[in-house]
Protein backbone atom coordinates (compact mmCIF):
# COMPACT_ATOMS: atom_id res chain seq x y z
CA UNK A 1 0.00 0.00 0.00
CA UNK A 2 2.76 2.46 0.64
CA UNK A 3 4.31 1.60 -2.63
CA UNK A 4 1.35 2.58 -4.32
CA UNK A 5 0.61 5.69 -2.50
CA UNK A 6 4.38 6.57 -3.35
CA UNK A 7 3.85 5.90 -6.85
CA UNK A 8 0.90 7.88 -6.93
CA UNK A 9 2.37 11.04 -5.20
CA UNK A 10 5.20 10.75 -7.55
CA UNK A 11 3.13 10.22 -10.70
CA UNK A 12 0.57 12.92 -10.09
CA UNK A 13 3.61 15.69 -8.71
CA UNK A 14 5.58 15.50 -11.85
CA UNK A 15 3.69 18.13 -13.96
CA UNK A 16 4.71 20.37 -10.66
CA UNK A 17 8.39 19.84 -10.82
CA UNK A 18 8.51 20.22 -14.70
CA UNK A 19 7.87 23.94 -14.24
CA UNK A 20 10.06 26.66 -12.45
CA UNK A 21 8.16 28.86 -10.13
CA UNK A 22 9.56 32.32 -10.40
CA UNK A 23 8.81 35.79 -9.12
CA UNK A 24 8.75 39.33 -10.23
CA UNK A 25 11.73 39.54 -7.99
CA UNK A 26 13.63 36.82 -10.09
CA UNK A 27 12.63 39.12 -13.44
CA UNK A 28 14.56 42.00 -11.39
CA UNK A 29 17.87 40.66 -12.41
CA UNK A 30 18.13 43.14 -15.31
CA UNK A 31 19.80 46.12 -16.14
CA UNK A 32 18.48 48.63 -18.99
CA UNK A 33 20.84 50.84 -21.40
CA UNK A 34 19.53 53.65 -23.57
CA UNK A 35 19.60 52.61 -27.06
CA UNK A 36 18.59 54.27 -29.99
CA UNK A 37 16.60 52.84 -33.23
CA UNK A 38 17.25 54.20 -36.37
CA UNK A 39 13.92 53.16 -37.21
CA UNK A 40 11.23 54.59 -34.47
CA UNK A 41 13.76 57.52 -34.56
CA UNK A 42 13.68 57.46 -30.66
CA UNK A 43 15.65 55.54 -27.78
CA UNK A 44 14.81 52.52 -25.99
CA UNK A 45 15.63 50.50 -22.96
CA UNK A 46 18.10 47.72 -23.84
CA UNK A 47 17.83 44.91 -21.60
CA UNK A 48 21.39 43.22 -20.35
CA UNK A 49 19.76 40.24 -19.15
CA UNK A 50 21.25 39.13 -15.51
CA UNK A 51 22.67 35.34 -15.05
CA UNK A 52 19.63 34.07 -13.20
CA UNK A 53 16.94 35.42 -16.23
CA UNK A 54 19.49 33.84 -18.85
CA UNK A 55 18.91 30.65 -17.46
CA UNK A 56 14.87 31.07 -17.48
CA UNK A 57 15.67 31.12 -21.22
CA UNK A 58 13.26 28.22 -22.84
CA UNK A 59 12.39 26.53 -19.68
CA UNK A 60 8.40 26.44 -18.76
CA UNK A 61 8.07 28.62 -15.86
CA UNK A 62 4.72 30.19 -13.82
CA UNK A 63 4.05 33.13 -12.20
CA UNK A 64 1.71 34.82 -10.54
CA UNK A 65 0.33 38.62 -11.55
CA UNK A 66 -2.46 41.03 -12.68
CA UNK A 67 -3.82 40.38 -16.30
CA UNK A 68 -3.56 43.75 -18.37
CA UNK A 69 -6.00 43.37 -21.18
CA UNK A 70 -4.58 45.98 -23.67
CA UNK A 71 -6.80 44.37 -26.41
CA UNK A 72 -8.74 41.56 -26.49
CA UNK A 73 -9.63 41.46 -29.46
CA UNK A 74 -6.68 40.79 -30.93
CA UNK A 75 -5.06 38.83 -28.06
CA UNK A 76 -2.87 41.13 -26.54
CA UNK A 77 -2.45 40.53 -23.03
CA UNK A 78 0.22 41.07 -20.22
CA UNK A 79 1.00 39.60 -17.28
CA UNK A 80 1.85 42.30 -14.60
CA UNK A 81 3.55 42.99 -11.05
CA UNK A 82 1.02 45.40 -10.44
CA UNK A 83 -2.71 46.50 -11.27
CA UNK A 84 -3.20 48.62 -14.18
CA UNK A 85 -3.39 51.60 -11.90
CA UNK A 86 0.09 51.05 -11.54
CA UNK A 87 1.50 49.05 -13.88
CA UNK A 88 4.56 49.93 -16.21
CA UNK A 89 2.66 51.89 -18.51
CA UNK A 90 1.13 54.47 -16.21
CA UNK A 91 4.69 55.27 -14.39
CA UNK A 92 5.31 52.42 -11.61
CA UNK A 93 8.11 49.69 -11.93
CA UNK A 94 9.93 49.54 -15.20
CA UNK A 95 9.96 47.09 -18.83
CA UNK A 96 11.14 43.76 -15.96
CA UNK A 97 7.78 44.12 -14.30
CA UNK A 98 5.67 42.98 -17.02
CA UNK A 99 5.12 39.65 -19.59
CA UNK A 100 3.89 39.57 -22.73
CA UNK A 101 1.32 36.93 -23.19
CA UNK A 102 0.79 34.16 -26.07
CA UNK A 103 -2.18 32.45 -25.09
CA UNK A 104 -2.60 28.90 -26.23
CA UNK A 105 -5.79 28.76 -28.15
CA UNK A 106 -9.20 28.67 -26.12
CA UNK A 107 -7.95 30.33 -23.33
CA UNK A 108 -10.56 31.84 -21.03
CA UNK A 109 -11.88 35.56 -21.17
CA UNK A 110 -10.04 37.64 -18.38
CA UNK A 111 -11.13 40.82 -16.72
CA UNK A 112 -8.56 44.14 -16.30
CA UNK A 113 -6.39 43.70 -12.83
CA UNK A 114 -8.03 39.37 -12.86
CA UNK A 115 -5.02 38.12 -10.39
CA UNK A 116 -3.97 35.06 -12.24
CA UNK A 117 -0.72 32.32 -11.99
CA UNK A 118 0.16 31.40 -15.58
CA UNK A 119 2.48 28.87 -17.00
CA UNK A 120 4.22 28.98 -20.27
CA UNK A 121 7.63 28.60 -22.07
CA UNK A 122 9.73 31.83 -21.45
CA UNK A 123 11.48 33.58 -23.80
CA UNK A 124 13.95 36.73 -23.74
CA UNK A 125 13.27 39.71 -26.36
CA UNK A 126 16.72 42.15 -26.49
CA UNK A 127 16.07 43.52 -30.20
CA UNK A 128 12.45 43.65 -31.48
CA UNK A 129 11.00 46.78 -29.85
CA UNK A 130 7.59 45.69 -30.54
CA UNK A 131 7.12 42.95 -28.36
CA UNK A 132 8.19 42.75 -24.23
CA UNK A 133 11.70 42.14 -23.00
CA UNK A 134 9.93 39.17 -21.17
CA UNK A 135 7.53 36.89 -23.66
CA UNK A 136 5.36 33.81 -22.16
CA UNK A 137 5.00 31.89 -25.00
CA UNK A 138 2.20 28.52 -24.72
CA UNK A 139 0.75 30.62 -22.09
CA UNK A 140 -1.88 29.18 -20.32
CA UNK A 141 -3.76 29.68 -16.57
CA UNK A 142 -1.48 27.50 -13.84
CA UNK A 143 -4.11 25.32 -11.52
CA UNK A 144 -2.30 24.97 -8.61
CA UNK A 145 -2.73 21.50 -6.78
CA UNK A 146 -1.34 21.44 -4.02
Amino acid sequence: MHKLSFILFVFFSLPVWSQTRITWETLADVKFTDKYSEEVKAYYYYPHFGTTVKELEGKEVFIKGFILALEPKEDIYILSQNPYSSCFFCGNGGPESIIELKLKPGYPKFKMDQVVTMKGRMKLNKDDIYQCNYILQEAEVFEERW
